[in-house]
This record gives structure tokens, sequence and C-alpha cells, in this order.
């Protein structure tokens, strides 16, 4: 249980933290984590694995994310803005594709609820190994202290003070990806909170200081998947409850803020 609630605080933080980056990255508060295929990538690493069992569901997705963290910061160096984004989503539709031939031909039907449980997101941890867990972590840590270091320099960019260079802007994804590959790999593709999280935020705090936005974003994000721990683990009603699923119903009544509130507009 006490690695559960690690990993329910982890996402809270790594996922609405790296969606923070991913809009004062780009300046647009539509910036989400998984625009640029690392959550296509998960995915596939994990079916992969799963499937041929040449590792772990965990081993697989590091794997993939990673290859796709390079690729994402190779690209970011030649392509503005606008057109790497044009890019990530192009590429995260063709990692899907594959994903989905993958899952398509699972050898059995154990191997496909396998993944299917990681893909739809939970706290359960099954077939998570002690060096899954230490990798997580260290991963974590590097990611959560390189989006403090940047954080002068991403506010500074978010207000048009200073324009990062390519390099930097890659350098920054790629430590983006190595915080949500902490994450995901370990717990699947958490949504919800790396989008209308930091942009919740937005409706306690005007867009400013990085490190302000990191902290409630982190908070709204780490109530959020604990109410949600809460009751996919005791109020379930006898039937099996996704993560995500469960985070975005409980979470609608949120939402509808977004749409209220002018400060969200901005």
């Amino acid at each position: 249980m006490i690695l559960n609630l690690l990993y329910v605080l982890i996402c809270g933080i790594a996922l609405p933290v790296g969606g923070v980056q991913m809009q004062y990255l780009w300046r647009n508060q539509l910036g989400d984590i998984y625009s640029l295929g690392l959550g296509s990538a998960a995915c596939l690493g994990a079916a992969a694995a799963t499937m041929s069992g040449w590792c772990s569901l965990t081993v697989g997705a590091f794997i993939a994310q990673g290859i796709c963290a390079v690729i994402v910061s190779l690209v970011a160096i030649r392509l503005n803005t606008s057109r790497l984004i044009t890019f990530g989503i192009i590429f995260g539709t063709f990692v899907g594709s594959l994903c989905t031939i993958v899952v398509t031909n699972a050898p059995t039907g154990d191997l496909l609820k396998q993944y299917y449980l990681w893909g739809a997101a939970n706290f359960k941890l099954q077939g998570v190994t002690a060096a899954d867990i230490v990798i997580s972590l260290l991963l974590f840590a590097s990611g959560l202290a390189t989006a403090f270091v940047c954080a002068n320099r991403l506010t500074r960019h978010y207000k048009g003070e200073i324009e990062l260079s390519n390099a930097s802007k890659a350098f920054i994804l790629f430590m983006i990806s190595v915080l949500v590959t902490s994450a995901v790999s370990i717990c699947g593709t958490v949504g919800f909170v790396s989008l209308a999280v930091p942009n919740l935020a937005r409706v306690i705090v005007k867009p400013g200081d990085i490190r302000i936005q990191y902290g409630i974003s982190a908070i709204i994000g780490i109530a959020l998947l604990m109410v949600t721990f809460v009751v996919v683990e005791y109020c379930n009603f006898g039937i099996y409850l996704p993560v995500s699923a469960t985070m975005a119903l409980i979470a609608l009544p949120l939402s509808i803020i977004l749409f209220r509130n002018p400060r969200t507009q901005e």
C-alpha cells in the first residue's frame, strides 16, 4: 500500500508539472505532455514487451519512451514550435498505429488483458520489480530537479522576455519526457491531469512564475488522484474502474470552471 500511495504522489506531481512546462514552452494553454507521442510510445513499448515476453511491461515502456524522447529532441533542434507540434501529432499517430498492430495480434487473451489493464491506468503495480521502482524514482528526481533548474528561463520565455534556442527547447523536452516516463511506465497513461490540471491552476493564480504553477498544479493533481485512488480501491461497486476514466468522471464538475473563468482564456 505504501508503494501504491507513493505512485499516486509521483503521478500527481510528474504529470501536471510536465504539463505546465509544455504550456510555458509553447506559450499555449493547450500544451500537453502526450502531444509529442510520449503516450503512444509508452503503449507501444508496453504492448511489444507484453506480447513478446522479451522484457517486463514496465521496461518496455521505459525503452520506447526513451527512444521517442530522443527522436523528438533531435527534431526540436531543427523545427520551430508550431512545426514541432505538427510533427508530434503525426509522429504520435504513427506510433499509435504500430501499437494497434501489435495489440491486435496478441497471442493470447490473457496477455491482451494484462496490457489493457496497464493502459487503462492503475496503481496496482502488477509485475513491477524493485529495479523498475529504482529506475522510476531516479527518473522522477532528475526530471523534477531539471524543472526547477530551468524554471526562471521558462518563465521569462513564456512572458516573451527571452526566446529559448531550439537546443534549449530540445533539452527541456527530453527532461519533460524523463519526468513523465517515471510515472507512465509504472502506472500506465494517466490522462486528464497533464492538460486540465495546469489550466485549473490558472483559475487560482494568473500565469507568472512557473514555480508557483508547479506547486498549485501538483496539489490539485495529487488531490484528484488521491480521491480517485480511494474510489477505485474502496468504492468500486464490485467492478474494475480504470484510474483515468474514473478521475475524468470525478473531475467533470471542475472542468466546467475552465469554460466559465476568463483567466483560463488568456
